[in-house]
């Protein structure tokens, strides 16, 4: 089955979750992200800011501020499909931009060195239980994993999660998984 295949039939259906269901099951992946390590230690967290059919993390970046730590969003350069992170203090510091999406607007916010990041939040369409993820189809995180250091966690509900996904060499798993259902804890040569 191909990638583009894939991201449809998963659109199709996340697009079917009822707000009440989406809230409910996006509560529960926080709450699990909470109690995990990587979360409670993270100083600086990259994540994105997330629309339907996605896990909400606005409750995570709400958290996150509650706790002190840093929050961090990316900003997409279309030119080279890079990726540059920058601090957000106020959801007032977003722009939309391209396909409705909000990112930092770099006039109201400062790049954070991807060093700093201890902690990567990967969205993703459609993920496997070895930690390889199915994106929206720019790249953006692959090449940004390619060179990220840190922990990285993807989000998905357990209608997210398929067997057989299709993948390629440039593509780089993330190193756990939470859903509503549970944790999934990804290694380089196996997965449990």
């Amino acid at each position: 089955m191909d990638k583009k295949r894939v991201r449809q039939q998963m659109k199709n259906k996340l697009g079917k979750i009822n707000k009440l269901v989406y809230e409910q099951l996006s509560f529960q992946i926080a709450r699990r992200l909470f109690a995990l390590e990587e979360w409670k230690k993270a100083r600086v967290i990259g994540i994105t800011v997330s629309r339907m059919p996605e896990v909400d993390t606005w409750q995570i970046i709400k958290r996150g501020w509650e706790e002190g730590k840093q929050i961090t969003v990316p900003k997409c350069n279309s030119a080279n499909r890079s990726m540059t992170f920058y601090e957000l203090i106020s959801f007032c510091e977003l722009e939309t931009v391209y396909f409705g999406l909000f990112e930092p607007d770099p006039a109201k916010t400062c790049p954070v060195d991807d060093a700093d990041i201890d902690l990567l939040i990967v969205p993703g369409l459609a993920f496997d239980k070895k930690g390889y993820r199915l994106g929206f189809g720019g790249g953006y995180y692959d090449r940004f994993l390619a060179a990220y250091t840190g922990a990285s966690i993807s989000l998905a509900f357990s209608q997210q999660m398929i067997q057989d996904l299709p993948v390629e060499k440039h593509d780089l798993p993330v190193q756990k998984l939470v859903t509503e259902a549970g944790l999934v804890q990804c290694e380089p040569a196996r997965c449990e």
